[in-house]
C-alpha cells in the first residue's frame, strides 16, 4: 500500500508540476528495464491475485521472493545515475537482506499484528505461519534476523486501512516520488 501511495503522490505531483509550469513529461531510457517486468509480474500474481496465489506452493515463495528481488536490485544498480535510484536501491537492499536472512520471508511480528488489529489477542497470531497469501511470515522478535528492517511499521490510527511496512518500503517510496518528480522537464 505504501508503494502504491508513493506512485499516486509522485505521479500527481509531477503531473501538477508539468501543467502549472508548462513542462513536458519525459521518461528516460533505463538500462535493463525489462528486469522490472520480469521481477514484478510474478510478485503481482503470487501476492495480489488470490486466485493465482492459492495455487503457488508455499515452499516456492522464498525462491520467488529472492529471485525477483535480485532482478530489481540489478535493475536499480544499472540505473543509479537517475534521480531517486539511490533511495530505491537502499530500500530494495534492506528488504532483500531481511528476506534473505529470514529464509525467504518478510518477517512480521505478532506485536505488529496486534497493533494493527488490537481487538485480536496477541496469542491469536500463530508464530511460524504465513500471513494469508502475503510475502510475510509471522516470526517472534527473538527469532527475527534484522528485525529493524522487517514489516514492523504501521499506518497511523486515523487511517482505517491497516497495513504493515518496512523501513525499506519507506526508502523505496521516497525513491519513487523523487523519480516521478524528475519526469517533469522543461521544454
Amino acid at each position: 500500500m505504501i508503494l502504491i501511495l508513493a506512485i499516486v503522490i509522485g505521479l500527481s505531483a509531477t503531473l501538477a508540476r508539468a501543467r502549472l509550469k508548462n513542462r513536458i513529461l519525459k521518461l528516460p531510457k533505463f538500462n535493463l528495464e525489462w528486469l522490472v517486468f520480469l521481477s514484478v509480474i510474478p510478485q503481482v500474481f503470487a501476492f495480489y491475485i488470490p486466485a493465482v496465489g492459492r495455487w503457488i506452493p508455499e515452499s516456492f515463495i522464498p525462491y520467488l521472493q529472492i529471485s525477483t528481488m535480485l532482478g530489481l536490485l540489478v535493475f536499480t544498480a544499472m540505473n543509479l545515475a537517475y534521480p531517486g535510484f539511490w533511495f530505491l536501491g537502499l530500500g530494495l537492499l534492506s528488504n532483500f537482506l531481511v528476506i534473505s536472512f529470514n529464509s525467504g520471508w518478510m518477517p512480521i511480528l505478532p506485536e505488529t499484528l496486534h497493533r494493527m488489529v488490537p481487538s485480536k489477542p496477541i496469542e491469536a497470531w500463530e508464530v511460524g505461519t504465513r500471513l494469508g497469501l502475503t510475502k510475510d511470515r509471522i516470526i517472534a522478535l527473538d527469532d527475527t534476523k534484522l528485525a529493524l528492517f522487517s514489516d514492523r511499521l504501521i499506518v497511523p490510527d486515523w487511517i482505517s486501512y491497516k497495513v504493515a511496512f518496512s523501513l525499506g518500503d519507506v526508502l523505496i517510496s521516497i525513491g519513487i516520488v523523487i523519480l516521478l518528480w524528475s519526469l517533469s522537464r522543461k521544454q
